[in-house]
């Protein structure tokens, strides 16, 4: 009698279906990972900043109260190292008002506070540090982007953003050297073209473009007296000569394109304060962003340029796009300082897009805080771009 086994014989796992299960099972740990470090880099900064913030009060009370005399340390003002967090103070004393710089570190990522400025991500000049260069999640940027750390003011994490203004290559918005900017076009154009650019990339926003203005101006390396508020900061090509928009170069010359040398305003690339070098912030050509309003707007009756330290106040504009609001120092000032002027009217109505920047024929109105509230977001011209950012 035959007997048959009513029990199925296991089939086993191939070798194709485990490789399979070990490839998913690594990709899903070094999500894991990224994901893990992304977190830990964001808490550091966020230690930092707090850390900064506390004790540049600490020392700012100090000085009150000691008929503005600063600290000689930071233990005088009752600020000392503690537990992952360590301080380095640079005061000096033979300006008047006197003004200092501090930098907190926290697991290795340092942030700065300066007299009157507010905390920006990195080290003060001279000090020892690094400044985050990857994004919160730990990924990296797109070829052609950089990383712009993040601002508690204007309420941004460290992002992505065009090195050079766009260009058009292929109908494909591109951060490129080569080639003169992509104009032409309008702030909606901009918006639609910017969002096809990559995935999760959008028109740059005024909180992204006030994050990146406000750490170029923290940067002593980016003003013509080497120390913030010291001369003029750089405002790109702006002195119509040559009379058209330009081409980017090396990071190694600022000034290319321009026929000017240092020293000069022309210098058209600026350090952050994580040492990366963005193009053309100010001058060459407008940039939009996607900022809009319909009135509100800074400044008095009429369109006409107007510096920005006679205008009061500027509504209910967010972000505050006022230059004192990013760094205080800046209350007073002026074009003479290269931060460029607002071309606005306090009794216009109608929808304007934001353009920043000026363009090469702006002289000393344009400069990385130049705001032009004039024109509908259809509005289209060979002086006006944009940049893309994510």
């Amino acid at each position: 009698m035959t007997h048959h086994s009513l029990i199925k014989p296991q089939r086993g796992f191939t070798i194709v279906e485990l490789l399979i299960v070990i490839v998913v099972i690594g990709i899903l740990a070094a999500i894991t990972i990224v994901a893990f470090n992304g977190v830990q880099n964001k808490a550091k900064v966020s230690a930092a900043q707090s850390a900064a913030t506390q004790a540049a009060k600490k020392v700012t009370v100090y000085a009150v109260s000691n008929s503005d005399q600063l600290p000689a340390t930071l233990t005088a003002a009752g600020v000392a190292d503690s537990a992952g967090t360590t301080y380095q103070y640079t005061p000096n004393t033979t300006v008047t008002p006197q003004n200092f710089c501090l930098t907190a570190t926290n697991g290795g990522v340092a942030v700065h506070a300066a007299a009157g400025g507010p905390v920006t991500t990195g080290p003060c000049s001279g000090h020892s540090g690094t400044s985050p260069t990857t994004l919160a999640d730990g990924s990296s940027c797109p070829a052609g982007y950089l990383v712009v750390p993040g601002s508690s003011i204007f309420g941004t994490d460290a992002f992505c953003v065009m090195k050079y203004e766009a260009k058009n290559v292929g109908g494909v918005a591109t951060s490129q050297a080569s080639g003169t900017p992509w104009v032409s076009i309008s702030q909606t154009n901009a918006m639609t073209t910017s969002s096809a650019a990559c995935d999760g990339c959008h028109l740059i926003s005024e909180a992204e473009w006030l994050t990146i203005a406000h750490n170029a101006l923290s940067v002593p390396s980016n003003w013509s007296g080497g120390a913030v508020g010291n001369g003029y900061i750089y405002s790109g090509h702006n002195d119509n000569s040559p009379a058209n928009s330009l081409a980017a170069g090396s990071d190694s010359d600022g000034y290319s394109g321009t026929g000017n040398t240092t020293p000069s305003n022309q210098r058209r690339g600026l350090t952050l304060t994580n040492g990366e070098v963005i193009w053309d912030l100010a001058g060459n050509v407008w940039e939009w962003t996607s900022g809009q309003t319909s009135g509100d707007q800074p400044g008095a009756s009429g369109y006409g340029w107007r510096q920005w330290n006679i205008i009061a106040g500027t509504g209910s504009l967010s972000p505050n796009p006022h230059p004192s609001y990013g760094t205080p120092a800046a209350t007073n000032w002026t074009t003479s300082h290269g931060i460029g002027q607002s071309y606005s009217s306090s009794t216009e109505t109608g929808l304007r897009g934001f353009r920043r920047g000026g363009d090469w024929n702006n002289g000393g109105n344009a400069g990385a805080l130049t705001l032009g509230l004039d024109y509908s977001p259809s509005y289209t011209n060979s002086t006006v771009g944009f940049r893309v950012a994510r």
